[in-house]
């Protein structure tokens, strides 16, 4: 299993994602920015997680945690265009949200974009 910190706020009531397994019996952990959009600081996590060479640059984990960063800061637009690539990588693994459940790295982001959809029409009414 390979322990991403994730998170992805707009899903599931502000549900983290804590961990992405590609194969159960593997167990690396790699940073993403967890920690620091859990304490609301977008800009530092943007920075970081555009840092982190290690990581693909469409790692669906990356893609969404570089989403939350940008609906964090108001970055809507370029927020849908992270969770629409996740969607669309060719990399697809599980993500652990933070209540234990378990969910494919596409329907994580799917369920991110639509959580960010549904903020924007709640914000117009």
């Amino acid at each position: 299993m390979i322990a991403l910190t994730v998170l992805a706020s707009v899903i599931l009531a502000q549900a983290p994602i804590v961990a992405a397994s590609h194969q159960p019996a593997e167990k690396a952990e790699v940073d993403v920015a967890y920690t620091t959009l859990a304490a609301g600081m977008a800009d530092e996590a943007e920075a970081k997680i555009e840092a982190n060479d290690s990581l693909d640059s469409q790692d669906p984990a990356r893609l969404i945690n570089l989403g939350t960063a940008y609906a964090a800061q108001g970055r809507m637009d370029e927020a849908a265009a992270m969770f629409k690539a996740a969607i669309l990588s060719d990399k697809r693994y599980d993500l652990e949200l933070a209540d234990g459940s378990w969910v494919d790295s596409r329907v994580a982001a799917r369920m991110a974009l639509a959580g960010l959809n549904s903020d924007r029409a709640f914000a117009k009414r």
